[in-house]
């Protein structure tokens, strides 16, 4: 059995992170989102206070752009369908090898070339052993604290479009033997309108072990039942539950998006929070520094990252030291 995943707030040697590269996917975003991940690209190196950056570009062209905005960065080019490595790329497990899974484009919404096999391409390239997995699981839709103990929601793992054969016994059994989890702390739904059938790292994270910050809901938030619902469930569960405030409702098109500060990435110096424009992103930062006084809580704007569908941990995988 391998070892648990260790927590995000452990040392890091380095960081994969997602360059947006195809202009047919982003559009008129491409320009804004490549700004805002290569400020994040330089929130987490912190002028090399922080880890070594991995920009993953899916050619030639996203490289030599990602030089240009991030020369601080190392590149690497491997051909992928989209950003999100969270979700594509390898989880590295505590013994230091690296587990891969099936990756079936979130339940079969985005089919692109690529994406299927990024994980055992990214793997081989840190000379990372890697054990693959004939199942469906995504990096966002489990958060741990190191302990063995991860929450997950019921809306993804046991979504019929992901492991319909698998039961909810069965998936814990997975997830023990192939990443040494002991304990699933099984919440309900995801955030409104998450492509990703309700990843938990945009409801739910580990901060220290067996504690889990959740958003609070704001005026009109459309997910004010999710955060009610998740921190019974977590409370139930025993463990402590702090919370941040949530963005509310952020519109795109009048259309309400996924948009959540939960959905940060905790480098070895910075916590990097994605900002919305809402009245709460000030406050956000701030309950998330409390949480982390031995890090700087650095907010940068997400907005066009967001267009895609995730935000700055979607578009991240961490290295362990």
């Amino acid at each position: 059995m391998t070892r648990a995943p260790l927590p995000e707030w452990a040392p890091h040697e380095a960081v994969w992170i997602g360059y947006p590269s195809h202009p047919e996917l982003w559009e008129d975003d491409l320009e804004p989102a490549r700004d805002e991940v290569a400020a994040f690209a330089r929130a987490v190196h912190a002028d090399g206070r922080g880890e070594r950056v991995i920009l993953v570009c899916a050619d030639g062209e996203a490289a030599d752009d990602a030089r240009t905005r991030a020369p601080f960065a190392a590149i690497e080019v491997q051909p992928f369908g989209d950003i999100w490595l969270r979700d594509t790329g390898p989880i590295v497990t505590g013994d230091g090898g690296a587990a891969a899974f099936r990756f079936n484009g979130w339940g079969g919404k985005y089919d692109l070339p690529g994406d299927d096999d990024l994980a055992p391409r990214l793997a081989a390239s840190r000379g990372l052993s890697l054990a693959n997995h004939d199942w469906v699981l995504e990096g966002g839709a489990i958060d741990g604290d190191g302990t063995g103990t991860v929450v997950t929601t019921t809306q993804c793992l046991l979504n019929p479009n992901r492991n319909p054969h698998l039961s909810r016994t069965e998936i814990e059994a997975r997830l023990a033997a192939d990443l040494g989890l002991t304990r699933v702390v099984w919440l309900g739904e995801g955030l409104l309108n998450d492509h990703t059938d309700g990843h938990v790292d945009n409801l739910a994270r580990f901060v220290a072990p067996g504690r889990v910050a959740i958003p609070q809901a704001a005026e009109n938030d459309p997910n004010w039942q999710v955060y009610q619902h998740a921190r019974r469930d977590l409370e139930g569960a025993g463990l402590d539950v702090v919370t941040i405030p949530s963005p509310g409702r952020v519109l795109r098109d009048d259309e309400v998006v996924p948009a959540s500060y939960m959905n940060f990435y905790i480098g070895n110096a910075a916590v990097v929070v994605p900002l919305y424009g809402s009245e709460q992103d000030e406050a956000a930062v701030a309950a998330i520094q409390t949480l982390f006084p031995g890090r700087e809580a650095v907010g940068l704007r997400a907005d066009h990252i967001l267009t895609g569908g995730g935000s700055f941990h979607c578009i991240s995988q961490q290295l362990p030291a």
